[in-house]
């Protein structure tokens, strides 16, 4: 009886650890077996069928993946597509100059000839899963190293991918789940004419800022629109005057119900990196050296961008993409840490491997495989945790300075011209260069890179031991007496890679001009760096690397066999899933109570016009002082903005489509709560959030606001 409560005790300690309430982040393919009666008993009205099919047309028919990390949604029969603002922001700046400037004003085409397009961008559906598992690993064998297993996976995993891309025009990769305990096969199909319909102005779009930023309650309007074309026969073509508007297998009906406390609501879409089934040793890493170290860096960068976006328009819309880029991901690693320490991770972690290693010496299975599984994450970790520090400082230190980072792209074919060999993609590498410099240029200032340049050096230099330097900062230290804003003042006056012009010459003769080039200042600080951390610790790196994931492998593989009393999902790696939870608010802190909704009356008590980020339109205050809302009102006359539930998402997610039980479209996925940032590693059901934009906002703006009705009408709406 002892021994049966022990067990008992032990397995329920296992259920808390492994899957919370409205966790995961499930494979479409497996839902019927593993998810659908849940899903069900929380109010979702269809069958798992509907979700994703094969044999019929299914949702999984309207949700893309949006350039390479985004989702959107087809929301009409002429290829209309939703996804955020953000996830449209590159475009938008693209075709922004300061003469028009579409981030601040917004566009709208107001007939399908005035749509802009984007060349570059592309959509991808998904046409089918299959799980691969067996073919992957059919040559792999107990025993093998490590490079060998890794060998024997990715021919395998060629061959079985060619043979579906050699006899269709489909295309197909396959990922490895649960730490290559399994793997899938995903076949797709990947439109190149994609173009932008509307955006709002960045007052709606952006409202709030990095202020507002992972943050509820939100009051952004965080949506863009597209449409996909294709040819004649409704399949991908690159961009021409001739295609036609993309008819799509399904589309997605767009609700008026709105979204209501305790309502099913569920995310399809394609959340990025999860990193769920870390050890303890991994977890005290990211929370106490990785993640502060990688903060405090981007923060003296930010600062440094902020000042002179400030103090020019022409920096403002050069470096706005970049800012927004590099401050979101600042900004969820402090709330990661700080989820991380409100949920004791380290010590959950710690109590969770004790119990397994009960477990494993408790039974036969896998005993010699297991047995001395923590303390050989143990000792990795102590022989990787110096050197995932020197990669953070080159990774987010180095080549955050722009030349550095732009010179590395021409390492290559210097290191080419330089040995005498000219392979036959020089020239091509050649013609890339040219090609993507106008680019590099028309987005970048060298007083502010050299300003940046300075700083980067300097937090390097104070948090890596002299023995993890290059040797160039013996150099500066020598020769500029460690004054590394003078160091890059010296730099930038002599460098030929912050000149457009002398870039462009240099490319058009490059068999006379590498010999300058290996000589440049911004190539020699770029080369000393690039060989510190390639020759001395990238190869150290990727060896611990690859012994941690193998240990990682085994770690998951012990997990699922020993504790069968719950369901696993598999990390998220950019491929198509489906969260699902309920409509909820949340407590941040002792006290403090967030409602799951914002309204239009927030959004205008937010408003301070001495502060972009809060600059409300005329227009819009307009429209709000008249309660001239439509149809988009909720029932008491309101306005609402967003909502908050608890399906669990990450990056990858911005531009999830949301539906409610009945497969309709109630809003846009676009944030998470900062608090609920830990959830890439750990779920807290209390405290995690995924924010929404209520699509009777976006239809509001759409609508009202610019004057686009005739966008509405395309749509099958639910009222």
């Amino acid at each position: 009886m002892k021994k049966f409560i022990i067990l008992f005790l032990t397995v329920n300690l296992f259920s808390l650890h492994l899957l919370r309430a409205d966790e995961g982040m499930w494979l479409p393919v497996l839902l019927k077996s593993l998810n659908e009666s849940d899903m069900q008993s929380k109010g979702l009205k269809l069958s798992a069928e509907d979700i994703y099919s094969i044999n019929k047309s299914s949702l999984k028919d309207a949700v893309v993946q949006f350039g390479s990390g985004c989702t959107g949604e087809i929301i009409s029969d002429k290829g209309l597509l939703l996804t955020n603002h953000h996830c449209g922001y590159g475009q938008i700046q693209a075709h922004s100059t300061v003469e028009n400037d579409l981030l601040t004003n917004g566009f709208w085409a107001m007939n399908q000839s005035q749509e802009l397009p984007n060349p570059g961008l592309t959509v991808t559906f998904i046409v089918r899963m299959e799980d691969v598992t067996a073919k992957v690993l059919a040559n792999v064998k107990n025993g093998m190293t490590d490079a060998d297993r890794e060998k024997a996976v990715n021919e395998a995993i060629a061959a079985i991918t060619k043979e579906v891309t050699s006899t269709s025009r489909y295309g197909a990769f396959i990922r490895p789940f649960y730490y290559g305990n399994e793997y899938y096969m995903f076949v797709t199909e990947t439109f190149r004419d994609i173009r932008l319909v509307g955006a709002p102005p960045s007052s709606i779009g952006k409202f709030g800022g990095d202020t507002d930023n992972w943050m509820w309650p939100r009051h952004t309007g965080d949506f863009s629109m597209f449409r996909i074309y294709a040819n004649k026969n409704n399949e991908p073509a690159d961009y021409s005057a001739d295609n036609v508007p993309y008819k799509p297998k399904y589309v997605i009906p767009v609700s008026l119900k709105g979204a209501e406390e305790n309502d099913f609501t569920m995310v399809y879409g394609f959340p990025g990196r999860t990193t769920e089934y870390l050890s303890s040793y991994a977890v005290d890493m990211i929370m106490n050296e990785s993640d502060p170290a990688k903060v405090k860096i981007r923060e003296t960068r930010l600062k440094i961008l902020d000042e002179d976006m400030k103090a020019s328009d022409k920096v403002r819309i050069q470096y706005s993409a970049k800012y927004a880029g590099l401050a979101n991901y600042w900004k969820k690693w402090a709330g990661e840490i700080n989820g991380l320490k409100k949920l004791d991770a380290i010590n959950k972690k710690k109590a969770f491997e004790q119990e397994l290693m009960q477990k494993i010496n408790a039974s036969d299975a896998g005993k010699p495989d297991y047995a001395n599984l923590f303390s050989d994450f143990e000792k990795a970790y102590a022989q990787y945790r110096p050197l995932n520090k020197q990669r953070d400082y080159y990774v987010e230190g180095m080549l955050g300075i722009e030349a550095v980072n732009y010179a590395l792209t021409f390492n290559e074919t210097i290191e080419q011209l330089s040995k005498g060999k000219k392979a036959a993609d020089l020239q091509k590498n050649i013609d890339k260069l040219k090609a993507d410099l106008p680019a590099f240029f028309k987005d970048y200032n060298a007083a502010t890179d050299e300003k940046i340049c300075a700083a980067m050096l300097k937090i390097v230099s104070e948090n890596l031991d002299k023995s993890q330097l290059a040797g160039l900062f013996d150099e500066i230290g020598k020769k500029y007496k460690g004054d590394f804003t003078k160091y890059a003042k010296a730099v930038y006056s002599k460098t030929v890679f912050t000149s457009q012009d002398a870039m462009t010459a240099a490319l058009n003769d490059m068999d006379k001009a590498y010999k300058k080039l290996m000589k440049d200042p911004v190539y020699n600080l770029m080369r000393s760096s690039y060989d510190k951390f390639y020759k001395d610790v990238r190869p150290q790196y990727n060896d611990m690397d690859a012994k941690i994931m193998t240990l990682n492998r085994t770690y998951m593989k012990a997990m699922r066999e020993l504790v069968t009393t719950k369901k696993y999902y598999p990390d998220a790696n950019s491929t198509l899933r489906v969260a699902y939870g309920k409509v909820k608010g949340y407590y941040p802190k002792d006290g403090v109570f967030y409602k799951y909704y914002t309204t239009l009356n927030g959004l205008m008590e937010k408003e301070n016009p001495l502060v972009d980020e809060f600059m409300v339109s005329p227009r819009l205050k307009e429209l709000y002082e008249k309660k001239d809302y439509g149809q988009y009102a909720d029932k008491n006359g309101e306005l609402r903005v967003a909502f908050c539930a608890s399906n669990h998402t990450t990056g990858g997610n911005s531009g999830s489509p949301v539906f409610n039980g009945e497969g309709q479209l109630i809003g846009t996925n676009f944030d998470r709560n900062w608090e609920g940032t830990m959830s890439d590693i750990m779920y807290n059901p209390d405290q995690v959030r995924n924010i929404v934009l209520d699509v009777r906002y976006t239809l509001f703006v759409i609508d009202k606001y610019a004057g686009a009705g005739y966008l509405v009408e395309e749509m099958k709406l639910v009222k």
